[in-house]
C-alpha cells in the first residue's frame, strides 16, 4: 500500500498546491469552465479514475490519495485556515448602502430561515432515510440540517461575480451567505454539545450561547474594523496597509475563536468595515490598488484549492445502491426546503422587497452549498451515522456547485432580465 507517512506540513502543502495549479492550467489551457467549478470537475474525474482503477487491482494511486487526504485535516485546513481569509476578501466588496437597502430579506434569510431549513431538512430525512434501510436518530437529522442549510459564501460569491444575476438579487444572495454561515455553525456547534454530552440546553441557554457567540462575534468584528479603519488612515504606504488587513484577518479570527466569538461573522462585519469606511476614507488610490489585488489573489487561489479538496474527497465516500437513491432524495430535499424558506420570504415581504419580478426563483437556484458543509460533517463523530451524512453532504453539495454553479446565470438571465420590482 502507497503511504504518506513521515510526510511533513510543508509536504503536504506543496503536492496540493502543485495538483491545484495543475488543474487550474488544464481548465483554463483546454476546458474553460469558471475556475472552481472546472478544477472540482477535474479533481472529481481523478478521483473516480482511481477508483476504477482500484477495481481492476491497481490499488496503489486510490491507497496513495486516501492516506494523503487522511493527514490533512479537511475541517481545519478550511475552518482554521482558509475560512476567515475567504469571508473578508468576499466582504471587501460587499457595498453597505446595498445591504443596508436589502437588510430585510437577508436577515430573515440568514436567522430565520436558515433554523427553518434545518428542521425542514432534518425532518423529512429523520421519516425518507428508513425507507432505504438507514435509520439515525433525529440529533443526528438536525445536525445534517444545520449543516446544510447555510449557503456558502465561498461557492456562492465566486460563482456570482460571473452568472448575470440583476445587482438587487446578487446582493441579497451574497448578503445572506455572508451571514448565515456564522449562524449554521452556531447552531452546529450547539447540537454537536447536546450530542456529545446527552445534555438538552435551556431556552435560556441556546439564546445565550447565540447572544455571545453570534452577537458578540459582530460586535468584536465591527470594533476590530474600526481599530484597522484608524490605523490604516494615519499612513499612507500600501506595503504596510496591505499586511495590517492580512494581520488583522488571521490574528482577528484566532482571536475570536479563543473567545468562543464567531470567527466567520466577525471577519464578515471588519470586512464590510474595511471595504466601505476604509476604502473611501481610510486608503490613497495606490493603496485601494493593491488592496484590492491582493485579496482578489488569495481569494481565487484558495477557491482553487478548496474546491480541488472537495474533488479529491470523492474517494473518502462509500456509496451503496440505497444510499445513492437517498442522497438523490436528500438534494430534492434540500432544495424544497430552500424553495419554502424562499418563497415564504419574498411573497409575505413582497412590498418592502422591492426585488424583481421572478426573484424568488433565482434565490432559490443560487442558494450553493460548499466547503463549509463538507468541513462541518467531517467534524462528526465517527460512525455509521457519520458516514451516511457524509455522502449526503457530498451529493448535495456536488450537486449545488455543479449543476446549480453551472446553471445560475442562464436562469437569472431568463427569468429576471429587468430590475422591476416583485409586487406580485
Amino acid at each position: 500500500m502507497a503511504s504518506t507517512t513521515g510526510m511533513t506540513v510543508l509536504d503536504i502543502s506543496a503536492i496540493f498546491l502543485s495538483i491545484t495549479a495543475l488543474l487550474t492550467y488544464i481548465n483554463h489551457r483546454f476546458i474553460g469552465l469558471p475556475t472552481t467549478i472546472g478544477v472540482m470537475v477535474i479533481s472529481i474525474l481523478l478521483s473516480i479514475g482511481a477508483i476504477f482503477l482500484g477495481f481492476l487491482g491497481f490499488d496503489q494511486l486510490i491507497d496513495y490519495e486516501v492516506s494523503l487526504l487522511n493527514q490533512l485535516d479537511f475541517t481545519e485546513v478550511l475552518l482554521d485556515g482558509m475560512l476567515s481569509m475567504l469571508l473578508f476578501a468576499g466582504a471587501l466588496h460587499v457595498n453597505i448602502g446595498d445591504l443596508k437597502r436589502y437588510k430585510l430579506p437577508i436577515g430573515i434569510l440568514a436567522f430565520f430561515g436558515t433554523v427553518l431549513s434545518a428542521v425542514l431538512i432534518a425532518t423529512a430525512i429523520y421519516f425518507m432515510l428508513p425507507l432505504f434501510g438507514f435509520d439515525i436518530s433525529y440529533i443526528w437529522c438536525l445536525l445534517f440540517g444545520a449543516l446544510i442549510s447555510p449557503t456558502d459564501p465561498i461557492a456562492v460569491m465566486g460563482i456570482l461575480a460571473s452568472a448575470g444575476a440583476p445587482k438587487s438579487i446578487e446582493t441579497v444572495i451574497a448578503g445572506e451567505s455572508l451571514f448565515n454561515d456564522g449562524v449554521g455553525v452556531v447552531i452546529f456547534v450547539l447540537l454537536l454539545g447536546i450530542l456529545s454530552s446527552g445534555d438538552i440546553p435551556t431556552a435560556n441557554d441556546v439564546v445565550h450561547t447565540l447572544a455571545v457567540e453570534a452577537g458578540g462575534g459582530i460586535v468584536f468584528g465591527l470594533g476590530l474594523g474600526t481599530i484597522l479603519y484608524y490605523m490604516l488612515k494615519s499612513i499612507d504606504s500600501y506595503q504596510e496597509e496591505v499586511l495590517l488587513t492580512l494581520a488583522g484577518v488571521i490574528g482577528g479570527y484566532a482571536l475570536a475563536s479563543h473567545w468562543h466569538l464567531s470567527g466567520p461573522l466577525a471577519m464578515v462585519m471588519m470586512g464590510i468595515m474595511v471595504g466601505n469606511r476604509g476604502r473611501e476614507l481610510a486608503m490613497s488610490d495606490k493603496t485601494r490598488h493593491y488592496i484590492d489585488l491582493f485579496w482578489e489573489l488569495i481569494d481565487e487561489i484558495l477557491n482553487a484549492i478548496l474546491f480541488v479538496l472537495i474533488g479529491l474527497e470523492v474517494v473518502m465516500i462509500a456509496y451503496s445502491g440505497n444510499l445513492f437513491m437517498a442522497a438523490g432524495l436528500t438534494i430534492i430535499i434540500a432544495l424544497l426546503a430552500r424553495l419554502i424558506v424562499v418563497g415564504m420570504t419574498t411573497r409575505t415581504f413582497r412590498h418592502q422587497l422591492n426585488l424583481p419580478i421572478g426573484a424568488w426563483k433565482v434565490l432559490t437556484w443560487g442558494g450553493l452549498r460548499g466547503g463549509i458543509s463538507v468541513a462541518l460533517v467531517l467534524q462528526l463523530p465517527s460512525g455509521t451515522e457519520r458516514d451516511i451524512l457524509l455522502a449526503l453532504t457530498y451529493a448535495v453539495v456536488v450537486f449545488s456547485i455543479l449543476v446549480q454553479g453551472l446553471s445560475i446565470g442562464k436562469v437569472a438571465k431568463t427569468i429576471c432580465p429587468t430590475e422591476k420590482p416583485e409586487n406580485v
